[in-house]
C-alpha cells in the first residue's frame, strides 16, 4: 500500500528532465546544475527532494548532493510553482515582425527557463537576434518570423544596428569620451574572457567606445553611456575592468569590495537602446530605418 501511494504522489508532481551539456558544471554538485536551470527553486524545497528521493541522476534515486558529469541525465520531481518563478516581461516595442522586450535580471535569453522559453508561450514563432548576459538586464530584439530573424541577424553582422548600454562603474575617467581597441579571448572551460592591449594568439580584435554622462567625485563612480562596436562574451565588463573602471556589482570581473560597499550583487549593467541604421536594403524591414527603442535612462540605477 505505501508503494503504491508513493506511486500516485510522484505522478501528480510534475518530472523535469535534463541532461548536463554545459562543460562548467562538469565535476560540480548538482545543487549548482539545478539552481542555474530553475530560478525559483529553493535550498530548502531541493534538500526537502532529496530525503524523499524526487530526483535522480541516470534514473537512480539520490538523497545527497553528489557531483554531476557531462552527458549525466538529471529527473526531477518537483511541482513547477517550486522550480520556477513567476516572470513577467515588459514589452517595449512590438509589430507584425519583430519585438522589443526589457529583460529583467538572472535570466539567460536563450535555454531551459529562458526569456525566449517564457515568450514561446504566446508567440508560434519567437526569435532572438542578440544575446545579453544572465545578469545584464535591458532590451533584446527578437525576430517574429524567419524572414525578419535572417535580415537581423545580417543587420548585426554588418554593424547597422547600434547597441547601448549604461553602466555605473568605479572610478571617474579623465576624459569624456573614449573610443576603446583591444583584443580578447574567451576561456570557456572557466567562462571567463581576459583581455590583452595587443595581438596575441587565439585573440579577437574588440571595440569599444563609452561617453561619460554622469560623475558622482563623492562616492566615486561615473554613468557611462557605451557603444559595442564588436560584440564579444563579456566584452564590456571584461574591457571597463582591464582599464581600471570594473562596473558595480560585478563578481567576476569587477572587485568585491567595492560591490559590498555599493550593496550590489549583479552588475550595475542595462542594454537601454537600438537603433536601427541600415545602410543597405532591409526588405520588409524598411520601415525600422532610423528607429530608436529605448528605456527611460532616468528610471534606470536608482
Amino acid at each position: 500500500m505505501t508503494n503504491k501511494i508513493l506511486k500516485i504522489r510522484k505522478e501528480l508532481l510534475n518530472m523535469q528532465s535534463l541532461i548536463v551539456d554545459n562543460k562548467k558544471f562538469d565535476g560540480k554538485p548538482l545543487s549548482e546544475f539545478l539552481y542555474f536551470n530553475f530560478n525559483g527553486l529553493t535550498k530548502n524545497t531541493l534538500f526537502k527532494a532529496l530525503r524523499k528521493k524526487d530526483i535522480r541522476i541516470n534514473d537512480v534515486k539520490v538523497k545527497e548532493n553528489k557531483l554531476i558529469y557531462l552527458g549525466d541525465k538529471i529527473t526531477v520531481y518537483i511541482i513547477d510553482n517550486l522550480l520556477y518563478k513567476n516572470i513577467i516581461i515588459e514589452k517595449v516595442y512590438e509589430d507584425d515582425n519583430i519585438l522589443v522586450v526589457n529583460k529583467p535580471n538572472d535570466l539567460e535569453v536563450t535555454g531551459n527557463n529562458s526569456l525566449t522559453s517564457v515568450l514561446e508561450k504566446e508567440y508560434s514563432y519567437i526569435s532572438p537576434c542578440h544575446r545579453l548576459d544572465r545578469n545584464t538586464t535591458g532590451v533584446v530584439l527578437f525576430a517574429k518570423n524567419e524572414e525578419s530573424l535572417n535580415i537581423l541577424l545580417n543587420k548585426f553582422k554588418n554593424h547597422e544596428i547600434e547597441k547601448h548600454y549604461l553602466a555605473k562603474v568605479y572610478g571617474i575617467p579623465k576624459v569624456n569620451f573614449l573610443k576603446l581597441k583591444a583584443y580578447l579571448f574567451k576561456d570557456n572551460k572557466k567562462s571567463l574572457v581576459y583581455i590583452s592591449d595587443a595581438p596575441k594568439k587565439g585573440y579577437v580584435p574588440i571595440e569599444t567606445s563609452f561617453t561619460v554622462l554622469e560623475k558622482n567625485i563623492k562616492e566615486n563612480y561615473s554613468i557611462l553611456d557605451i557603444e559595442l562596436h564588436t560584440g564579444r562574451t563579456h566584452q564590456i565588463r571584461a574591457h571597463l575592468a582591464h582599464i581600471g573602471f570594473p562596473i558595480i556589482g560585478d563578481g567576476k570581473y569587477g572587485i568585491n569590495e567595492i560591490n559590498k560597499k555599493f550593496g550590489c550583487k549583479t552588475q550595475e549593467l542595462c542594454s537601454y537602446s537600438l537603433k536601427f541604421s541600415f545602410t543597405s536594403d532591409a526588405g520588409i524591414l524598411n520601415y525600422l530605418n532610423n528607429k530608436k527603442i529605448a528605456l527611460k535612462k532616468e528610471l534606470l540605477f536608482q
